[in-house]
């Protein structure tokens, strides 16, 4: 069973960046799905961004597209997440998920939930 951990969150004022990682031990990501979630305080955790274990496409949250990045790198087994131009409204919680490859609900779901495996979180907050 895949282990996720995730890190480089912190505190940053609005316009900056972060980038976060999603390290995984156990088994190797290149057959996962990957994808980013977040849980602002006060509020139901939400999908961030998404690729498929294919590596050929990626997903985003419209209130994300066009600041945010993921990307995996196979080789080191980790996946990343790129933020630029924050705002005070994505401060939250971020979590790494991974998704069983025969888990074919993610697929129905188009890849916006139904992941198996998730890492602890780790907060960003982002100043107004």
């Amino acid at each position: 069973q895949v282990q996720l951990r995730e890190s480089g969150g912190g505190s940053v004022q609005a316009g900056g960046s972060l980038k976060l990682s999603c390290s995984a031990s156990g088994q190797t990501i290149y057959s996962y799905h990957m994808a980013w979630f977040r849980q602002p305080p006060g509020k139901e955790r939400e999908f961030v961004a998404a690729t498929p274990w294919s590596g050929d496409s990626t997903y985003y949250a419209d209130s994300v597209k066009g600041r945010f990045t993921i990307s995996r790198d196979n080789a080191m087994n980790t996946v990343h997440l790129q933020m630029v131009s924050l705002k005070p409204e994505d401060t939250a919680v971020y979590y790494c998920a991974a998704g069983e490859p025969m888990n074919y609900k993610i697929q129905e779901e188009g890849f916006l939930s139904g992941y198996d495996h998730w890492g602890q979180g780790t907060r960003v907050t982002v100043s107004s």
